[in-house]
């Protein structure tokens, strides 16, 4: 905390600097990876099962990539 201009103890306003980016602006692999979060985290899946099912995943991926 810092002093306000009575000399008083009060919290920090954030200014512009300090906000968190929206997740609407930004690019859709951060979107998509935000959501897979999420999803993991509030199942509370393990983190060994989630690393072997995005593994699973991005093989798949990209064996379709390669069939284009």
């Amino acid at each position: 905390m810092t002093p306000n201009k009575k000399g008083d103890l009060s919290p920090e306003q954030p200014d512009a600097s300090d906000e968190i980016p929206s997740i609407e602006n930004a690019p859709d692999d951060i979107k998509l990876a935000v959501d897979l979060i999420y999803l993991i985290e509030s199942n509370e899946i393990d983190t060994d099962t989630a690393i072997s099912a995005l593994e699973i995943v991005l093989a798949d991926l990209q064996r379709k990539k390669a069939g284009r």
